[in-house]
C-alpha cells in the first residue's frame, strides 16, 4: 500500500538524493543562508565573550590623537589598555593617567615613587617630546598599554559615525528579520 508519505520503489531507481534540476538552487541557497547565519552567530558570540572579558579583566581601548608617543605608537593608533594598581608600575611602561583636567595622557613612565598609602608619584614623557611632562602624577591605578596597532583609530572613529551606526543597526535588524521569516514549504516531486 502506498500512503501519503511513502513512494513506491521501482527497479533501477537510485537511493541517492536527486541533485541538479530546479530543487538544487533552493538547497544551495539554504546552505548559503545557514553558513552565513552560523558565521554571524559565531562572530556575535565572540563579541559577547570579548565584552565580558574586557569588563571582568578591566580592559579598554584608547585612541592616539597626537604623535607624542611616535615612533613607538604613532598618531591614529588604537591601543588595548589594562588597569593595574600603582604598585605594579615600572619605569619604561607606557601608561594612561587622567590629568586634573580630566583629559587622559598616555606616555612612558620615567620615574616611580611608591607612597605609603598605596599611591605612587610617577613622572612621564612622550617618546617624541623633547621634555618630560610638567610635574608628577599621583595615581592609585593606571591603564597600561598591552597592545597597539597603527591606523586602527580611524576605523573606530568611522564606525562611531551616527550614519554608519544607523546603517549597521538597520542591516542587523533586517538580518534578524530574515533569519526568523517563515520559509515556504518545499514542494516534493
Amino acid at each position: 500500500m502506498v500512503g501519503a508519505h511513502h513512494q513506491r520503489h521501482r527497479p533501477g531507481d537510485s537511493h541517492r538524493p536527486r541533485t541538479g534540476g530546479p530543487a538544487a538552487p533552493i538547497t544551495d541557497l539554504r546552505v548559503l543562508e545557514n553558513t552565513i547565519m552560523n558565521v554571524l552567530a559565531a562572530a556575535g558570540l565572540v563579541c559577547i565573550v570579548l565584552v565580558i572579558w574586557a569588563f571582568v579583566g578591566n580592559y579598554s581601548l584608547i585612541m592616539f590623537k597626537t604623535g607624542s608617543m611616535s615612533p613607538t605608537i604613532p598618531q591614529g593608533s588604537l591601543a588595548l589598555v589594562h588597569q593595574i594598581p600603582a604598585s605594579e608600575i615600572s619605569v619604561g611602561d607606557i601608561v594612561t593617567v587622567d590629568r586634573e583636567t580630566g583629559r587622559p595622557v598616555t606616555h612612558r613612565v620615567t620615574e616611580v615613587h611608591p607612597q605609603a598609602d598605596g599611591h605612587a608619584l610617577i613622572a612621564m614623557k612622550g617618546d617624541a617630546n623633547p621634555n618630560p611632562d610638567p610635574g608628577m602624577y599621583r595615581v592609585a591605578e593606571v591603564r597600561e598599554v598591552v597592545w597597539h596597532a597603527p591606523g586602527l583609530a580611524k576605523g573606530v572613529v568611522w564606525l562611531a559615525n551616527p550614519y554608519v551606526l544607523g546603517t549597521i543597526t538597520i542591516c542587523a535588524s533586517l538580518l534578524v528579520l530574515w533569519a526568523f521569516w517563515p520559509r515556504s514549504p518545499r514542494i516534493r516531486e
